[in-house]
């Protein structure tokens, strides 16, 4: 029988601070979407485009959260606070976690005030539940499988590895880069006094379970000529390339709030070097496998090794509080309100709290300018900013575009995007304007296609006429869409009207695949 025994005396003592403190990132959050926040992010339409398509697999991600996203829609709807609500719970439980962790690690009040203030004002953390991805559930995830670990550690029972498996499964299913702490995980194993279980059955019931539970998007990827493998190769070598090592290393202390430095430093420290902490070695060489693997691909993304942080928060907490307990205490307050402050400066850079106008003021003022991780040319916001405006204009200036045509033309009619986010979003603001079906070869609309339709009428965005004219016999421009804040490359798009493909759409179709 699988038990969960985290309600121990320690927790029941700390109960209270517990509760207190993984409220804090929910209110946050919870007030940003009631009261600010500037729009749907690009992605989240994605998402539920995805949800109405559901499958064992998609190009650019594994379905897990596509179908937690699909029963949220169904009981809260779709309207922005309904699906930025779960990963607002998520950092909820994710903090919650960190303090759980803290507990087993031995840690009191100050170790769990500590591990937890660096948690909820990471600037990372605040902007992976700041709107919906699967990003929200890849932090929680490795949180709870941190905490089995340490159990496993401790005891090394059956149920905790089969818990364990199942997180690890789910985390897999969710986002490949679990693979990484499955690898760090096994490399802890070998490398430490524990290499003994495996000799036993355990681990590889562990492994076996996350496998089965994964299983799904390996057969998906199988009948789809691995087309998540095509993916990440083509993100890799393109949309990444522009990313390097001093870049990522740069990255950490940005993401994870440079306050926290000497936090998940001494975290480190302990569980490598220090007597009490190396009993749990195995969480400091999971952080050191997975930072030796981002760095040895060169093109990684500085947030990809965010997750890894929470168990070095939380070694940290327990080090410092014990280093401190005699003397320095002040130490503990001088560390805490600098993380804290720090964490309120950059949260209104991380999530869309202030005003726009208020937004680029405050960024310009203290030298955080655009920023974008995929190389893409900039304006006035950071592309995780910029790609929350723009897309219901994008919607309304189609549906002015459709609505030129003849009523025969219109039932013929399909809009044909350059990208998932135009696609997604000219789909879900059809329940709002007159608009035909959109259509992409980006990443998953490819693999969906498109309704047969032997003398289709394209609407197209972007482009010249001159381009549009190799395929159409005849190219009409009906409007320029703008809009202002959003990303340059769907800003200012002409918006065509193409008639009379030169060939069949079937015959091209492979052509305009872009998976990236």
């Amino acid at each position: 029988m699988i038990k969960f025994n985290f309600l121990t005396e320690d927790y029941k003592k700390n109960k209270a601070l517990i509760i207190f403190l993984s409220f804090i990132p929910l209110l946050i959050h919870l007030y940003t979407n009631l009261f600010a926040g500037y729009g749907y992010f690009r992605d989240e339409f994605y998402y539920i485009a995805c949800s109405n398509h559901l499958s064992f697999g998609y190009v650019d991600h594994p379905p897990l959260s596509v179908f937690i996203l699909k029963l949220s829609t169904l009981i809260f709807g779709d309207s922005l606070f309904a699906i930025r609500l779960i990963p607002a719970l998520n950092s909820a439980l994710t903090v919650f976690v960190t303090c759980l962790i803290t507990l087993k690690l031995g840690g009191k009040k100050t170790a769990i005030i500590i591990s937890s203030v660096c948690v909820i004002f990471a600037p990372v953390y605040l902007a992976m539940s700041g709107f919906y991805s699967m990003n929200s559930f890849d932090i929680l995830l490795w949180s709870a499988a941190f905490y089995f670990i340490i159990l496993i550690i401790e005891n090394n029972e059956t149920n905790d590895w089969i818990i364990l498996g199942i997180i690890m499964g789910l985390g897999l299913l969710n986002k490949l880069s679990f693979l990484w702490l499955g690898a760090g995980l096994f490399t802890g194993i070998l490398f430490t006094d524990k290499r003994k279980v495996l000799l036993t059955t355990k681990p590889y019931i562990c492994a076996l379970l996350a496998l089965l539970i994964f299983s799904p998007y390996i057969i998906w990827n199988i009948v789809n000529d691995f087309a998540h493998l095509e993916f990440i190769r083509n993100a890799t070598s393109e949309k990444y390339s522009g990313l390097n090592v001093a870049s990522f290393i740069k990255g950490q202390l940005l993401n994870m709030n440079p306050a926290t430095l000497i936090v998940w430093i001494l975290g480190l420290y302990y569980f490598l070097f220090d007597k009490s902490g190396k009993k749990y070695r195995i969480l400091g060489i999971i952080y050191i496998t997975v930072f030796l693997i981002l760095v040895i691909n060169e093109h990684s993304k500085a947030e990809y090794l965010s997750p890894a942080f929470i168990a070095l928060f939380s070694g940290g907490g327990v080090l410092i509080e014990r280093l401190t307990s005699v003397k320095y205490r002040w130490f503990r307050y001088a560390l805490i309100i600098p993380i804290v402050f720090t964490g309120i400066f950059a949260a209104l850079l991380a999530i869309p709290i202030l005003p726009v106008e208020s937004y680029i003021s405050y960024a310009n003022r203290y030298g955080f300018g655009p920023s974008s991780s995929e190389g893409k040319e900039l304006s006035e916001l950071p592309q995780h900013f910029a790609d929350m405006f723009g897309w219901e204009e994008l919607a309304s200036n189609v549906s002015v575009a459709y609505m030129t045509l003849s009523p025969d033309a219109q039932k013929r009619a399909v809009v044909f995007c350059n990208n998932y986010g135009e696609a997604s979003a000219i789909n879900f603001f059809s329940k709002d304007y007159k608009l035909p079906e959109a259509i992409s070869g980006h990443n998953s609309y490819w693999l969906w296609g498109y309704e047969k339709n032997d003398d289709p009428v394209v609407i197209l965005l972007g482009g010249t006429k001159e381009d549009h004219l190799k395929s159409f016999e005849y190219v009409e421009e009906i409007l320029v869409h703008k809009a202002k804040y959003a990303m340059p490359y769907e800003n200012n798009l002409p918006v065509f009207i193409g008639r009379n493909l030169k060939a069949p759409l079937d015959s091209v179709w492979d052509r305009i695949k872009h998976y990236d």
